[in-house]
């Protein structure tokens, strides 16, 4: 990947929380890279890491707590780490956007809609009230709402979850960032919704060019709408692959259990498989690879039960952290 193709460029990324039981190690050893105008996906089960590496790339992990953080995330030849407060708010919300998990808890319930997207764009686009007003109800017409100019009138309890959503999709596309992270964008909406909310940011990032990095446990939508993907599991990157080889050759155990697992409408396929076991707790990670205790092959080699694999490129773009992936051993 040439360098001026790279947007963002996360770099042994580290973040972990002091607790009174032990240090938590949520994030560890990450990198990866977006491509400018690509969709890139973080998968994996809740608890892995994803949400994590979003909020730290926003500068939004709560302060306190023990909070440990070190790696490099390199934005516009800026590390976004080593950014004041200040001058991350000029990027957050800007050029950086985010979509959270859940609308109703990130929009104001005291505040009409329009006037939250207004106050975006009056921030970081210097235009007066009037001309923000007028750059929000448009907005809110790209995004598919029949009525903003009525819609930017209403409290965000007087929408649906999928207005509500749209909302915040226009909230974050309203200063044309350059990347856009969307964070489980489809939960708790049902297929339909989904459905039109992806759809959505697939059009708004035609339209103005903008990076995606989409962080989700759903493989169907990974399959429909990524680039490339990279999968995590217990803190760490496991596989990293452009969607078409991860989907067709999977290398990693744990990424062939979640293909496995996928429900398929092939009346002849084989009943669904499942991952035994369980995700490992951050305070008790196994030693070794820490998918081991699932893994048929793991459980019964001394070096997956003692020596965590790194992350190696096995093939031209992809990447896996398996001691008996193929090809691992000669890189």
């Amino acid at each position: 990947m040439k360098q001026d193709e790279i947007l963002l460029s996360v770099q042994k990324l580290y973040v972990s929380f002091s607790t009174e039981d032990g240090d938590i190690k949520a994030v560890q050893d990450v990198s990866f890279s977006i491509r400018k105008g690509r969709t890139f996906a973080l998968v994996g089960e809740s608890g892995c890491g994803k949400t994590t590496i979003a909020l730290s790339i926003m500068r939004l992990l709560p302060a306190g707590q023990g909070k440990t953080i070190s790696g490099e995330i390199i934005f516009e030849n800026q590390d976004l780490l080593k950014l004041s407060e200040k001058q991350m708010r000029r990027i957050r919300g800007n050029k950086i956007t985010m979509i959270f998990q859940e609308p109703t808890t990130s929009l104001n319930p005291v505040h009409k809609v329009g006037n939250q997207i207004a106050e975006a764009i009056r921030l970081h686009q210097n235009k007066n009230a009037k001309q923000a007003w007028a750059d929000a109800v448009e907005i809110l017409r790209k995004v598919g709402i029949a009525e903003p100019e009525h819609t930017a009138r209403a409290y965000p309890h007087q929408l649906s979850g999928g207005m509500q959503q749209r909302v915040m999709i226009a909230m974050a596309a309203s200063c044309k960032p350059a990347l856009l992270i969307a964070d489980e964008p489809t939960t708790a909406l049902d297929a339909t919704i989904q459905v039109q909310i992806l759809n959505l940011l697939d059009r708004l990032q035609k339209e103005i060019g903008m990076s995606i990095l989409l962080v989700t446990h759903d493989l169907g939508m990974v399959s429909e709408y990524a680039d490339v993907v990279a999968v995590m599991y217990a803190s760490r990157i496991v596989e990293k692959a452009p969607k078409g080889q991860l989907f067709a050759e999977p290398c990693h155990p744990y990424t062939r259990g979640l293909l496995q697992s996928l429900p398929r409408l092939d009346v002849s396929a084989k009943r669904l498989e499942v991952i035994p076991g369980t995700v490992p707790e951050p305070l008790y990670f196994p030693a070794g690879c820490k998918f081991h205790p699932r893994c048929p092959t793991g459980q019964k080699n001394k070096r997956c039960r003692t020596v965590e694999p790194e992350l190696r490129e096995v093939q031209s773009g992809r990447y896996v952290a398996c001691w008996y992936a193929p090809g691992y051993e000669k890189r």
